[in-house]
């Protein structure tokens, strides 16, 4: 599920609530995830998973950036949602380059075992379903690896919800 297309004027407030330390534009752009989620709960089916994962960044990212985008969306979606968000049950343990112009082929290869379920993860998703909550789609790369990496540690279903989802220029 994505709730916009990564485009004007989107990109440019979750390009500065990414890169330029604008934390307090999480409660602003959490407002279209939402909505896009309630519409398709209500109108499309979408079932509600047990648990909300943000992707996890790498601990070199995360001191440099100061805050996880994806935990600051995913913190404030469950709630919303009745869904409890656990920062703590994946982590990135390959500090993967930037993938900023890579095409699919090499984002997977970059990504490639760079993840991993946490004892309390691996305890806690047993048999449930799980939503991975990411600020931005490109190929789905990331979002496929972490996938993988949860239903290898026993996830019974993977959902993913993105902010925005990059779309293809002619």
């Amino acid at each position: 599920m994505a709730a916009l297309d990564y485009a004007y004027p989107w990109d440019g407030l979750i390009t500065r609530f990414k890169f330029s330390g604008a934390c307090e534009l999480a409660g602003p752009l959490l407002v279209p995830m939402v909505e896009a989620l309630q519409q398709a709960r209500a109108q499309a089916g979408l079932v509600v998973p047990d648990v909300l994962l943000p992707v996890p960044l790498a601990v070199g990212r995360l001191r440099e950036r100061g805050y996880n985008q994806a935990w600051e969306l995913a913190r404030r979606v469950g709630p919303r949602l009745g869904v409890p968000a656990r920062a703590r049950w994946v982590e990135r343990v390959i500090a993967t380059p930037h993938q900023i112009g890579l095409g699919r082929e090499e984002r997977m290869h970059n990504l490639r075992g760079a993840f991993a379920v946490t004892p309390a993860g691996r305890a806690g998703l047993a048999g449930r379903s799980v939503a991975i909550l990411d600020d931005v789609m490109t190929t789905g790369s990331t979002a496929e690896e972490l996938a993988a990496t949860l239903r290898r540690a026993g996830a019974a279903a993977v959902q993913v919800w993105v902010l925005a989802r990059t779309v293809d220029r002619p």
